[in-house]
């Protein structure tokens, strides 16, 4: 599979923090190059791209996301797959170059209703963070099939801290994304969506696109 994750930052930081440029009026650019292996193992590349003024245009870094799922054929009442996402992006784009992600995943449809819940552990191995530990960065998405072709639902994105010692809230990330999926095709994906930062640390006015193909 091919996806282009596309995201425009409207409102976010205007000054360098911690080495890192800042977002406001940003397009993010990734590139996603996914293969599956077989029913239950897949791979996943990224390559991060930004275009914006004042220098911000240019390649940013690399992950590699290897991905294990519980088979259908297990016939486990909800999904559950758990992913491993690591790499290096350069420091003028994030306060931490060499990061590794745990997800785990667990999703369900009921119906025309489908919830999945990623309760994620970042780790940053060289940068600013190093030596936080694990943090806490929560996912959550619900969304409800109101045709066949659309779903309408909402995205949940944060990072609270540490497993230790979660931040103070405002130094915490929240974000709630209004956001749209089409299903016309097995072999295409589409999502979009606005979202709302709600702490001081969290860009605000983000729109963003998915985009993908699956090859046969």
């Amino acid at each position: 599979m091919l996806e282009l994750h596309s995201n425009f930052t409207n409102d976010g930081s205007k000054t360098v923090a911690d080495g890192v440029k800042p977002t406001n009026h940003v397009f993010h650019e990734t590139i996603e190059i996914t293969h599956g292996w077989n029913s239950w193992f897949e791979t996943g590349f990224y390559f991060f791209n930004t275009l914006g003024n004042d220098g911000r245009t240019t390649y940013v870094g690399s992950h590699i996301r290897p991905r294990v799922m519980a088979p259908a054929s297990w016939k486990w009442p909800v999904g559950v797959s758990l992913s491993m996402e690591a790499g290096w992006q350069k420091r003028d784009y994030s306060p931490d170059d060499w990061t590794l992600e745990i997800r785990p995943i667990v999703d369900k449809q009921w119906g025309p209703l489908y919830v999945s819940f990623n309760p994620t552990f970042d780790k940053a191995f060289h940068g600013v963070d190093k030596d936080l530990g694990y943090v806490f960065s929560p996912n959550l998405k619900a969304a409800y099939n109101v045709t066949k072709v659309v779903a309408g639902g909402f995205e949940y994105y944060g990072s609270v801290g540490p497993l230790n010692h979660f931040q103070p809230y405002q130094q915490q990330q929240h974000q709630l994304f209004a956001a749209i999926d089409l299903d016309w095709s097995p072999d295409w994906e589409f999502n979009a969506g606005y979202g709302w930062g709600f702490t001081q640390s969290t860009d605000n006015a983000i729109f963003k696109v998915i985009l993908g193909y699956r090859f046969h």
